[in-house]
């Protein structure tokens, strides 16, 4: 008889007369110790949390889904959502779990730090629930106005107001939920009912102490709702020739042809003039200035600059371009030329190509005319006055 026959027809009887029984007597034994267990409040609680918080994440998981599917045609919202997600799995898990805390018994040892603990994550998932959704907002906004195309006045005026009104509305979230957070805090509610008291003096001296925030978030308000600037808009300050590139909640980064960047805090705008070149619309009038001799004819000229313009359509919009005479002085006259472009960049692009065409059109074509300093002197008039004068008497 082979040895797995032997083991079949005469050890596996006898195992499962002893071993079986043992083993099933052990585990009706470990049942009923996990059910007498069950009855300790520590063990319900405990196990109500656990099936709180999976039935939590189960809440979002198909929630979500549903959500999603039903918000397609909603970009917005749809946007939204999508930013809102990691902030949600913990958020509503832990509405739960504050639910399930707060109708547990207070003399429950242990379970008063358990529920201040609760409200802080929850107060702290809700906080960055609700910045996830107005940044998720912003950026839908924005991602329905573009700004990359030609005509985009509108787009960056609803730009600029989505990312100062977003960024104001970010940082009040994060207040209001660091206040929150404090305040569940017996010690900091002892203190902020002593503030109170005092108030007048206190919020004198927070004012005082906080005036360049609380005018920098007013300014940003202002600028969002009034637009003297916009996001890309084309600024002179203080003889510096730049786009802004950025509006946050205190300052404007405001990017140099040259690639520098200049950053000017939002107040700053309120208190001091500057220019917009794109305020209204983004199309310049271009201007080019040359000194030139008066004999210079001015038809060449002319035709001239519109010639150098139409060579040149990705800068010149076709609209208007014309040459003046704007000044005169004793020995030369000052033209000017107007040309028209779509936006800032064109117009300087245009305006040096016609400086440069225009002066080396008149070297070549007319370089006598090129201004120049004229003394014109007559030999026998002037020797003879000179002779008279040496021979006349001084006077008496």
């Amino acid at each position: 008889m082979s040895a797995n026959s032997y083991f079949v027809a005469c050890v596996a009887p006898a195992y499962s007369e002893h071993v079986f029984p043992f083993a099933e007597q052990r585990a009706m034994d470990q049942a009923s110790q996990f059910l007498e267990g069950a009855k300790d409040p520590h063990v319900v609680l405990f196990l109500t949390l656990l099936l709180a918080w999976f039935a939590g994440v189960l809440i979002h998981h198909l929630g979500r889904t549903v959500l999603m599917r039903l918000t397609v045609h909603l970009p917005t919202v749809h946007h939204t959502l999508g930013y809102i997600d990691r902030s949600a799995a913990y958020a509503v898990p832990l509405l739960l779990v504050q639910a399930v805390l707060r109708a547990a018994p207070d003399d429950l040892r242990g379970v008063v730090p358990l529920q201040h603990l609760s409200a802080v994550l929850f107060i702290l998932a809700m906080t960055w629930l609700l910045v996830n959704a107005a940044r998720g907002v912003g950026d839908a906004i924005e991602l329905r106005h573009p700004i990359d195309v030609a005509d985009n006045l509108a787009a960056r005026a609803i730009r600029t107001q989505t990312r100062v009104l977003v960024r104001t509305t970010m940082v009040v979230i994060l207040v209001v939920g660091l206040a929150a957070v404090l305040m569940t805090f017996p010690s900091v509610r002892a203190v902020g009912a002593s503030l109170l008291a005092s108030a007048g003096v206190v919020g004198l001296a927070i004012g005082m102490a906080a005036k360049p925030v609380l005018g920098n978030l007013i300014a940003g308000i202002q600028i969002a709702l009034t637009q003297p600037i916009r996001i890309d808009d084309v600024l002179i300050i203080e003889g510096e020739w730049g786009r802004v590139e950025e509006i946050t909640g205190s300052y404007v980064v405001l990017r140099i042809w040259d690639r520098r960047r200049m950053v000017i805090p939002l107040q700053w705008f309120i208190e001091h003039p500057f220019q917009n070149w794109t305020r209204n619309s983004a199309d310049l009038i271009g201007s080019v200035l040359w000194w030139v001799d008066y004999g210079l004819p001015l038809a060449p000229v002319q035709a001239e600059v519109r010639r150098l313009c139409e060579e040149a359509p990705q800068w010149w919009d076709g609209e208007v371009v014309v040459v003046q005479v704007v000044d005169v002085s004793e020995r030369s006259m000052q033209l000017r030329a107007l040309m028209t472009a779509r936006n800032s960049g064109d117009a300087f692009d245009l305006r040096c190509h016609v400086r440069a065409g225009v002066i080396d059109f008149i070297r070549r074509e007319y370089p006598q005319y090129l201004p120049r300093l004229r003394a014109d002197f007559d030999a026998p008039h002037a020797a003879a006055d000179a002779s008279a004068t040496a021979m006349s008497p001084p006077p008496a």
